[in-house]
């Protein structure tokens, strides 16, 4: 399937090297790794950052769920002063603490998924960074894979699936300050044309919107329409393809979009499923 948009063509495609249906191995890992970007930068000590500006840093957590592959995303608690209902990765603001961006992104996993540092593999980057609404801040993408707590997989050969996290278990620890909900997108529903809406991301460069309503229980989405149908995309023009990054998706739908979609889509581009 194919979308022209402004002049460039984007496909929706399966990559040779890696399977949407498949779990999650130690080898379809370390091809990933092989095609992200391995910039020293998710490991080095923070660089002398420009006077004014901040960085944050955003982990997008690979993880097998009942052996199925995708990503795990949270959605953003209601009492949240900004982009509150809305689809995001788990990560924020790089402190004083943090000696660099990956250490940042494993902190605010942790701290609002539960996840520790240690079920964390990091496997690179994907970039540039983005500079976020306000334009303060470098928002920067880590990729990782999430195991769960307590398994020893050290044992399983490189072609074997890894362990799958519980989506139950991880509800019991996110911070509910901070997140009202965590849902798994398989690899498969990102390549699904009824899922996907071309958009333009700042008005300026094409991306598919990921529609995940359906994965939320119905009860979450009519709360979440609720309280943000004024946050909803109504102030897009019909017909614009532009996201503004407000809002929790179009026609109050729950989307993967603005900063979260594009970096989904970054990622989707770089293992050529898109």
């Amino acid at each position: 399937m194919a979308v022209a948009s402004a002049s460039v063509i984007h496909t929706i495609r399966t990559p040779s090297f890696l399977s949407t249906v498949k779990p999650f191995t130690k080898e379809t890992l370390k091809k990933i790794q092989a095609v992200l970007d391995p910039t020293p930068a998710i490991d080095a000590s923070r660089p002398q950052f420009i006077p004014g500006k901040k960085n944050a840093a955003v982990l997008i957590p690979l993880c097998n769920l009942d052996g199925v592959p995708g990503i795990l995303f949270e959605v953003r608690s209601k009492r949240m002063r900004t982009h509150s209902g809305e689809v995001s990765f788990p990560g924020g603001k790089v402190d004083e603490e943090d000696d660099s961006f990956k250490a940042a992104a494993l902190r605010e996993t942790h701290e609002e998924l539960g996840v520790g540092p240690k079920q964390v593999e990091i496997l690179g980057e994907i970039g540039p960074p983005e500079i976020n609404m306000r334009g303060d801040m470098s928002v920067w993408p880590l990729v990782g894979f999430i195991n769960p707590e307590k398994e020893d997989f050290s044992s399983l050969a490189d072609n074997e699936p890894l362990p799958s996290v519980s989506i139950s278990d991880i509800m019991k620890q996110v911070s509910q300050a901070e997140v009202d909900n965590v849902f798994h997108l398989p690899l498969s529903a990102m390549t699904s044309p009824s899922r996907l809406r071309p958009s333009m991301f700042r008005g300026q460069r094409p991306y598919w919107a990921i529609d995940v309503s359906d994965l939320q229980s119905s009860q979450q989405i009519e709360h979440r329409t609720d309280t943000h149908s004024d946050m909803s995309l109504h102030h897009s023009k019909p017909g614009t393809n532009d996201d503004n990054e407000i809002g929790i998706g179009k026609d109050n739908k729950l989307e993967i979009w603005g900063l979260t979609g594009w970096y989904l889509s970054m990622f989707m581009r770089t293992l050529k499923m898109c």
